[in-house]
């Protein structure tokens, strides 16, 4: 069968007179447009709208309504003229379906999206979502069968004293650490200048001794925490949670969740003081770590996350149960400093009760 005519002429239309084919079957949510709308903004109007001569779309309904959300004057279009009625509505079924036959090497799409996120690239405006990109990734980890936790692994660095003061801000490339007091509401600004937090994780102190508690008599031995470190009542400590919390508040989204760590000792506290502060407890998750650690009646093995939200409006969801394959409870399975392994006393002398890294990357 010989080739069809082309249409030799890219034309500039008002997305308002393109009409849409009243028998497309493809749908598009709002959420799908949103997204269309962003990769516009970011890699321009690629893709042209194929339309008849009398204007009526034929490919590019969804391109075109997310042109109307971007308020774009005009959008680029081919008439197919060479095309019969019927051929019309027949490409408008073979544009959408003939993509959805072709597949995916996981493999290969694994290792350049780790690629767009080595360079900083905002990875989601390839059309996958953080929970597609996960499972990709772990995968790919798991046929090439890395150990998990890498990302734990602390280079050796010879002993120094400390530079930091009070107000230093680091920039750790497009991270910020602030040495400031998280008591006082413009350490929050300092860090975080204009924007808001859609997630906190924290790990504040627990109110105990380090020494007897955190630390025993092994080779690595912390200094008691600046507050909260078992000098404070049960009142006291609730008081100090708040403050705290009331901070995180006022610096975060509408609808933002709080990821709190806390031991068992002191749940009435941590309840006490979010129930004043947020607007929800949506879970309490528990650290499984592999090993007890120190205890009196029985070894603690577990550490308690509460998962709070803030204000009335929807919260951010990157677990989205069931979608992808993704199963998460809110028991979280990671090895703890107890665990025998290479590199937990690298992780001791940082902190007495350091987090693994895929803990906190998960939580996000």
């Amino acid at each position: 069968m010989p080739h069809r005519p082309l249409p030799d002429a890219v034309e500039f239309l008002p997305p308002a007179d393109l009409r849409p084919y009243s028998g497309n079957a493809r749908t598009h949510s709002k959420k799908q447009i949103r997204e269309i709308a962003r990769s516009i903004e970011r890699f321009g109007f690629a893709n042209p709208i194929l339309v008849d001569d009398r204007g009526q779309i034929i490919a590019g309904h969804g391109r075109v309504e997310a042109a109307k959300l971007l308020n774009m004057q005009r959008v680029p279009a081919l008439r197919l003229s060479h095309l019969s009625e019927a051929e019309q509505r027949a490409y408008v079924i073979a544009d959408n379906r003939l993509a959805e036959k072709a597949g995916w090497s996981r493999e290969i799409l694994a290792i350049e999206l780790q690629g767009l996120i080595d360079l900083d690239f905002d990875v989601e405006l390839t059309g996958f979502e953080m929970g597609e990109i996960d499972l990709l990734l772990e995968e790919r980890g798991e046929a090439k069968g890395e150990a998990p936790g890498p990302e734990d692994h602390i280079p050796k660095l010879a002993e120094a004293r400390p530079v930091s003061r009070a107000g230093d801000l680091w920039a750790l490339g497009a991270h910020r650490l602030l040495c400031g007091n998280a008591l006082e509401s413009d350490s929050y600004g300092h860090v975080l200048g204009p924007e808001l937090a859609e997630i906190v994780v924290t790990d504040p102190p627990f109110n105990v001794p380090i020494h007897g508690h955190v630390c025993g008599s092994g080779r690595i031995r912390h200094r008691e925490f600046a507050f909260a470190s078992g000098e404070m009542s049960e009142a006291e400590f609730a008081g100090f949670l708040e403050t705290v919390f009331n901070h995180l508040v006022r610096h975060s989204t509408d609808g933002a969740l709080h990821f709190v760590c806390m031991d068992w000792r002191h749940l009435f506290e941590v309840l006490t003081a979010g129930r004043s502060a947020f607007s929800e407890l949506k879970n309490l998750v528990v650290w499984n770590k592999t090993n007890g650690g120190m205890g009196s009646l029985y070894r603690s093995k577990h550490e308690l996350i509460f998962v709070w939200k803030s204000g009335s409006a929807a919260h951010i969801n990157n677990v989205e149960l069931g979608r992808f394959g993704r199963n998460r409870t809110n028991v979280w399975d990671y090895p703890g400093v107890n665990t025998f392994r290479r590199g937990r006393l690298e992780e001791l002398a940082l902190h007495p009760t350091v987090k693994p890294v895929a803990l906190v990357a998960d939580a996000i």
